[in-house]
């Protein structure tokens, strides 16, 4: 059962498509949305070394970025308090100072889903664009995770790229336990250069699938899942791609590596991502 959905607000493109999908989602399950308006500070204070002679600029571009950070905050909650209200979702606003990242893994514990638009988040330098700080957000507890790229779109076709590693299973059990759309068609995709590998890791799967009530196709691809998967959702016309971790064959690096974040980086449809 989804009750509360936590949506931190950022800048960027997605703002609007991430309050979009929070709301669609939250109509779906009749729940309260929290949307997580967050300030670092200090991290907009840093502006790099400072020159001899420079501290009464350094002082006045920190001054700044904060004035211009706040403003663009204040909007965003403006923007989804606004949408909320005429959508008719109960909703609250919460204001958090500090790390970004401690702040959404607290906020996150009392939280069914997290809806981010993670563009916005890059913008306002709140977490940083490298791998580390996206292993960071659902490593410590900021999961599931809806990631909002491009348009807010109903969620009819859903992709799950899944390995057979513990961690992919436990991730495709998430988004099928979560049921967060329960009236979807699920399509199983795998890499692996051995067809009949790949098509013995997906039947377990799909019977998985199956037991919860979704009839999923499957398809099994020997080329690399950095530069095919998307490709894949695309030619299938998905509205959603489901992401997990794997140390062998879906993601390369460590929880979060080069496939999930070429995906994170050019994908236009929602994606799950989990541990």
């Amino acid at each position: 059962m989804i009750s509360r959905i936590l949506v931190p607000l950022g800048g960027g493109t997605s703002l609007l498509p991430t309050i979009q999908q929070a709301i669609e989602l939250a109509r779906l399950h009749g729940a309260e949305l929290t949307a997580a308006a967050l300030f670092d500070a200090p991290r907009l204070w840093s502006v790099g070394p400072v020159p001899v002679g420079g501290t009464t600029s350094a002082i006045q571009l920190r001054q700044y970025r904060t004035r211009a950070a706040k403003q663009s905050l204040d909007e965003a909650v403006a923007e989804f308090e606004t949408a909320a209200a005429v959508a008719g979702v109960p909703h609250h606003v919460v204001r958090e100072e500090g790390d970004p990242i401690d702040r959404l893994v607290n906020l996150s514990r009392y939280h069914d889903v997290v809806v981010a638009g993670l563009d916005g988040l890059f913008e306002w330098e709140l977490v940083d664009e490298p791998p580390d700080e996206l292993v960071n957000l659902v490593r410590d507890g900021v999961r599931p995770l809806v990631a909002v790229n491009g348009h807010a779109r109903s969620i009819h076709r859903v992709m799950i790229a899944y390995s057979g590693s513990v961690e992919s299973a436990r991730t495709m059990r998430q988004f099928i336990q979560l049921r967060l759309w329960s009236d979807v068609r699920i399509k199983l995709v795998t890499f692996n250069e051995r067809v009949s590998d790949g098509e013995r890791i997906l039947a377990d799967a799909a019977e998985y699938c199956r037991s919860h009530g979704y009839q999923p196709e499957i398809e099994v691809s020997p080329f690399a899942p950095r530069w095919h998967l998307l490709r894949y959702a695309q030619a299938w016309d998905a509205d959603m791609l489901v992401l997990g971790n794997s140390a062998r064959s879906l993601l390369l690096r460590r929880w979060f590596g080069e496939t999930a974040l070429e995906v994170i980086r050019h994908a236009e449809l929602p994606l799950f991502l989990s541990q």
